[in-house]
């Protein structure tokens, strides 16, 4: 769900004052604009700290879209039992 448009985007006033650092730990929630580009960020997921580095493609979306929650799930092969 996106933020009303009168209110703009949701910036966080101490991830753009340590931004000089190389990496920031920020929340989730936060709006990826132009002048993150380039910069790596530390993003909760809920066990671990992500490392997400900032593209171009990225603008506009939120941290958490890159920080997944959850692992991919794969079935695991069975065993066939083979009498030597």
């Amino acid at each position: 769900m996106s933020r009303i448009v009168w209110k703009g985007p949701f910036i966080d006033e101490k991830i753009y004052s340590n931004i000089k650092k190389n990496t920031v730990i920020c929340s989730r929630n936060l709006i990826i604009t132009p002048n993150l580009i380039g910069l790596n960020f530390l993003v909760h997921n809920g066990k671990n700290l992500l490392s997400v580095k900032i593209l171009e493609d990225m603008i506009g979306h939120k941290f958490g879209e890159f920080s997944f929650t959850r692992k991919k799930f794969s079935f695991k092969k069975k065993k066939t039992w083979v009498k030597k």
